[in-house]
């Protein structure tokens, strides 16, 4: 899958135009990156800007760390070239430009797929915990002591915009599942995995399954809160579409889709071999 990805990211135009500043931080350029997802006035390029800006104080970051602004060289014409005002954007502010942007450019959803993905496992090779696993039970432990953390995050997003009753939760998640899973509900893949009703689907799938599901809570617990979403069907309908869209990234690189990855033995029983 690693090489998938590296072949995924080498025929990206987003990692062709990627940058990287003397202190060795990447970037990428406004004004190459409004020309990539085909904005040919930089004004109404901004204007998408501003909305990411507003979306990343929104989040809980401050803009002043993924948005600064210097003076770049622009061509003008006949070789030309003078100086204009250009921002260096991380990559968390592409993610959520290409979010923003025009949604009818085929560019444009290949950014929201290459930003995606690429922002989640910047975050998980970022965690110095992740790096220094070794084995495939350190890895589910820790993946699955995440996703607990994020699905209560995503419950309260979820609170917020109008799932309220345990039946709307679980009528919610069932939607997340159905969009990762390829329609199959919490139910359906108990049984395609040939685990019993009391048996938890999340204790018993693999690190790869398992950063799958975390990708799905965390990017619906965003575009719920970003995009403030209200009402419970509207909630269901995101959970459904990140969780296809996650769907839809496995499939582009090449990965075995998650209903047919093997249900494996209980995440405690992984606990209780690396306590010994």
């Amino acid at each position: 899958m690693k090489n998938e990805l590296d072949k995924h990211k080498a025929n990206s135009i987003f990692e062709q135009i990627k940058r990287t500043d003397e202190h060795g931080n990447e970037y990428w350029n406004s004004r190459e990156f409004a020309k990539a997802i085909e904005y040919t006035d930089y004004r109404n390029f901004l204007k998408v800007v501003e909305k990411a800006i507003e979306a990343c104080a929104k989040s809980g970051y401050n803009p002043d760390n993924h948005i600064v602004e210097f003076n770049d060289m622009v061509e003008i014409g006949s070789g030309a070239k003078r100086s204009a005002k250009s921002l260096k954007l991380s990559r968390y502010t592409c993610y959520l430009i290409v979010q923003n942007a025009d949604p009818s450019k085929e560019v444009v959803a290949q950014g929201q797929t290459y930003f995606a993905v690429q922002t989640r496992l910047q975050e998980i090779q970022q965690m110095n915990e992740y790096n220094a696993l070794r084995t495939e039970d350190e890895k589910r432990l820790f993946l699955r002591t995440e996703l607990k953390r994020h699905n209560t995050q995503l419950a309260k997003a979820a609170h917020d915009a109008g799932v309220l009753t345990n039946l709307d939760y679980a009528i919610f998640q069932n939607h997340g599942y159905k969009g990762l899973y390829g329609g199959l509900d919490a139910k359906r893949i108990h049984a395609k995995k040939g685990l019993k009703k009391s048996q938890k689907i999340l204790d018993h799938i693999g690190s790869t399954e398992l950063a799958a599901n975390l990708f799905r809570a965390t990017q619906t617990e965003e575009k719920l809160r970003r995009e403030n979403i209200k009402g419970k069907h509207k909630a269901n309908q995101t959970h459904y579409e990140v969780g296809k869209k996650v769907r839809q990234t496995i499939e582009e690189l090449g990965g075995t889709m998650p209903e047919n990855l093997p249900a494996i033995d209980s995440i405690k029983k992984a606990e209780r071999r690396l306590k010994s």
